[in-house]
């Protein structure tokens, strides 16, 4: 039985077969050790990253004694999820996603990386923000949004529906539209930060 480490764009962990192409964490220990099951709480502290699955040769017991490793289809739905590149072993992607970040927020005193997990948990821990149909053309490349219980990546002027498989061209449903990216992560895209996405999306 697979473990329930698998994290779809609306932040949810759950118990599925797929794996993806990204890693990360939120901040800390979540689960169990012994059983390998969630605790109730959902992260540990404000740091969620987004990580490599392989960096330096090292190995880990997953679910073990350290940080609950979570995994993502790919960075454009770990970013929906309130995610963000890892200074360690994401250093060049995590600068980039640090100068988008800059070119739209004031100035911090401090780690930028401490001001960045402070306003994204503000962010991720609101209600999705109910779009209009003006509000829905506006938005960049990578921004994902929620519709009819499913979720939809937007890339090239295109609905992508997502699954944990990969993605798929289909017409959004009737009925309301939910921003499910942070809105200072659209801004990050806004100002030119490219995610990677998975195959599927090509």
């Amino acid at each position: 039985m697979p473990l329930q480490n698998r994290v779809t764009p609306d932040k949810s962990i759950v118990r599925e077969n797929w794996r993806g192409d990204f890693m990360g964490n939120r901040g800390g220990r979540i689960h169990d050790p012994e059983t390998k099951t969630l605790l109730k709480r959902k992260w540990a502290s404000k740091r969620w990253i987004i990580c490599v699955t392989k960096f330096k040769q090292r190995h880990r017991e997953v679910m073990g004694n350290s940080y609950t490793e979570l995994f993502f289809l790919d960075e454009v739905s770990a970013l929906a999820a309130g995610h963000r590149p890892c200074f360690e072993c994401r250093q060049k992607d995590a600068k980039a996603f640090a100068t988008a970040w800059t070119t739209s927020h004031e100035k911090t005193i401090g780690s930028l990386a401490d001001a960045m997990d402070r306003l994204l948990h503000e962010e991720r821990t609101r209600e999705g923000k109910l779009l209009e149909t003006s509000q829905m053309e506006q938005l960049p490349n990578g921004a994902m949004i929620m519709a009819n219980k499913s979720c939809y990546a937007i890339k090239d002027n295109q609905f992508l529906k997502w699954s944990g498989l990969g993605y798929a061209i289909e017409e959004l449903p009737h009925g309301e539209k939910y921003l499910l990216t942070p809105p200072s992560t659209i801004e990050v895209l806004r100002n030119g930060y490219k995610p990677y996405w998975h195959r599927s999306a090509e």
